[in-house]
């Protein structure tokens, strides 16, 4: 047996525990899309293997599909734990913050696209694909750093599932970039499948955290301090306040027109 092998079905195993913990834990209730993610992920790893392993030809344009579906759940984790984050006060926000969300992670992707480009000898499809990856890996490395880095500011520590959540996808994509940076170097061209199982394996040290993590009880969320949620609730209402504003502008011109 293969290594690429030993670590395929390591991954299958580790998956087929987060996806059981997931259900034990009741955890897909309170993050629905990463569950999906989750279950996605399972089979769509079944049936790549199995492309892979007997129609290698048909595996690219298979594989290009599947990286569409997982950068949407992918996307839809990130607003899921964005707005998982926001509990405490979403009573007192407006209907329209999910979208708000929506629309930051967005701008961040789209600021990302650019300096995420990749050059080198592949065709068009190929480079389209290594192009959503790593925009996806900045995206996640950078989820992750923001929660890291704001722990205190929003209430939430090493046990809290959105945080757990946010450190294995922040460490499987941080590897994930490291090796698509040094694929870059003629010099690495020899190497390629070496670093590719590094991939791999990092993808399976993020599936053993999560099982460590969702095999303990989350620890009870604690609430915002009043200086953070006045802050949050204060850039709501602003929000609120510029849509009135355009609103009642769009409003006036009409008026106006007629």
């Amino acid at each position: 047996m293969t290594v690429d092998s030993v670590l395929w079905f390591a991954c299958t195993a580790g998956e087929v525990a987060v996806v059981a913990l997931l259900i034990y834990r009741r955890m897909w209730r309170s993050f629905p899309v990463f569950f999906s993610y989750s279950v996605w992920t399972l089979v769509s790893g079944a049936i790549g293997y199995v492309l892979f392993q007997k129609h290698f030809s048909g595996y690219a344009a298979a594989y290009f599909s599947e990286l569409i579906i997982d950068s949407v759940l992918l996307f839809g984790v990130l607003v899921e734990l964005a707005w998982s984050i926001l509990r405490p006060v979403r009573a007192s926000l407006s209907r329209r913050s999910l979208f708000i969300i929506v629309g930051l992670i967005l701008a961040a992707g789209a600021a990302i696209w650019p300096f995420a480009s990749v050059t080198g000898p592949h065709s068009a499809q190929i480079l389209l694909i290594m192009h959503l990856q790593q925009t996806f890996y900045v995206l996640r490395v950078l989820v992750f750093l923001a929660l890291a880095a704001g722990s205190q500011f929003l209430a939430i520590g090493w046990r809290s599932r959105e945080l757990q959540i946010a450190t294995g996808l922040g460490f499987t994509s941080l590897v994930s970039l490291i090796v698509a940076m040094l694929h870059a170097y003629p010099s690495m061209e020899m190497r390629y499948q070496l670093l590719n199982e590094f991939v791999i394996a990092g993808y399976l040290c993020s599936l053993l955290y999560w099982i460590v993590s969702f095999s303990q009880k989350e620890e009870a969320r604690r609430e915002f301090s009043p200086q953070m949620e006045n802050l949050l609730l204060a850039v709501a209402g602003a929000a609120r306040s510029t849509r009135i504003a355009l609103a009642e502008s769009r409003g006036s011109k009409d008026n106006g027109r007629e």
